[in-house]
């Protein structure tokens, strides 16, 4: 911390620079006013100091110390270059890369890196983190607990974040400064499946008829459009074409921002349902040309989705003694629905904005015969059906003949 002290009537700037106690003599005279004018000279010089950015003959051009000073700046300049401290990366590696992410994402890779991995590795040189060092700070996640009770800790799908975003950084750092990768062999912890639990179709009704009326559009076109709560919140009035039949999806609301969609295969053209189209139809007489949101608060501003999960969407499962589940269920469900409905996988997958059927196949399959009923009883009724044929065929004049054409085939064959 930079402090001020007087000597022969003029003020004196002592402050420590790289380790080093320095003093310099200002023109300044020694008064109240000139106090507080090095003052706030002086903590920029600090704030300076600390990001790495301080110009020593910025400030004091006629130093005898300068040329000193400069020196010793560009040899600890080169060696952070060479050797740089887990946060001295991170701050090169942040800036490079942002401009790469969603503004939400930037948002989630910051408070990984402010809560987790600086205050661990933030003072390390980062060619000295080692893979012990990793397994120790994965464990210790692990550990985590907050709240009063103590009781909850993070979850395995935030340690698995968390620690990806370690290996990137580690990654980059490895190639730049061309050190031993430290992050080896080193696998994600096994997480439990997605959390999918659609709605049945009967459920799905049983919602719409009891929703507030002035939520039953957007709720339909939520079940029935397979759209992200990101993009239907997101929607617009210019994206949404009555003559084609289409909803083009070109963007997604995070955190009150409109942005780009979540991946470029999100970029999609929905096509719309009778349903759909008559519920955007009905959603057109309450906000088209009062906002360029199709669903919008009073304002004309964009929902916010929270508010509406704890005002409508929470209370109508309660009233209706269903058991809670997130608003983006309503997502699984339209995917299931159109599977048990027979329509094919590849359209379904452009739908929901998927790259291929794979996760179509992987994670609804298994939910298509409680709305189908094709559980496997379709081949025990055939299996059943031909037994009783030909139980019936046997006790008759047709049956024998059956089973002497049957004695004579298997004798022809030997």
């Amino acid at each position: 911390m930079a402090t001020i002290q007087g000597r022969f009537g003029k003020l004196i700037a002592d402050f420590y620079y790289l380790g080093i106690r320095c003093r310099e003599k200002t023109s300044l005279e020694d008064n109240p006013a000139n106090r507080r004018k090095l003052a706030t000279v002086l903590k920029k010089i600090d704030a300076e100091i600390t990001l790495g950015i301080f110009d020593y003959g910025a400030y004091f051009p006629k130093s005898t110390r300068l040329k000193e000073m400069t020196a010793l700046a560009d040899r600890a300049e080169a060696c952070i270059s060479r050797n740089p401290t887990f946060r001295q990366f991170v701050d090169i590696w942040y800036e490079e890369k942002k401009i790469e992410w969603r503004p939400s994402y930037r948002q989630k890779t910051q408070i990984i890196l402010d809560k987790y991995l600086l205050p661990e590795f933030g003072g390390k040189a980062v060619h000295a983190i080692k893979k012990p060092d990793l397994l120790t700070f994965r464990s210790s996640l692990a550990k985590v607990c907050y709240g009063k009770d103590g009781q909850s800790s993070l979850s395995v799908a935030r340690i698995n974040q968390i620690m990806i975003l370690l290996r990137m950084i580690l990654e980059e750092a490895s190639d730049r400064h061309e050190f031993e990768m430290p992050y080896k062999n080193i696998k994600n912890l096994k997480q439990a499946r997605p959390d999918v639990n659609p709605f049945t179709l009967s459920e799905v009704w049983l919602i719409l008829k009891h929703v507030r009326a002035d939520y039953r559009p957007y709720y339909t076109i939520r079940f029935f459009t397979g759209m992200r709560t990101s993009e239907i919140d997101g929607l617009k009035w210019d994206c949404i074409n009555f003559d084609r039949r289409e909803i083009s999806i070109r963007g997604a609301l995070v955190n009150g921002e409109m942005g780009p969609t979540k991946t470029l295969g999100s970029q999609r053209d929905i096509a719309m349902s009778q349903l759909v189209y008559d519920a955007l139809q009905e959603q057109k007489t309450r906000t088209f040309g009062k906002s360029e949101f199709v669903f919008c608060n009073s304002q004309g501003n964009p929902m916010e989705y929270r508010n509406v999960n704890r005002r409508v969407w929470k209370p109508t499962l309660a009233l209706l003694g269903l058991k809670h589940r997130r608003a983006y269920q309503t997502r699984h469900t339209a995917a299931t629905l159109w599977l048990a409905a027979g329509e094919n996988p590849e359209w379904i997958a452009r739908q929901m904005g998927h790259s291929s059927t794979e996760m179509l196949f992987r994670v609804y399959s298994r939910y298509v015969p409680d709305i189908t009923r094709q559980d496997g009883s379709a081949m025990d009724n055939l299996l059943l059906a031909s037994k009783e044929k030909l139980t019936s065929a046997s006790n008759s004049s047709e049956g024998e003949a059956l089973i002497r054409d049957s004695q004579t085939d298997k004798e022809t064959s030997q």
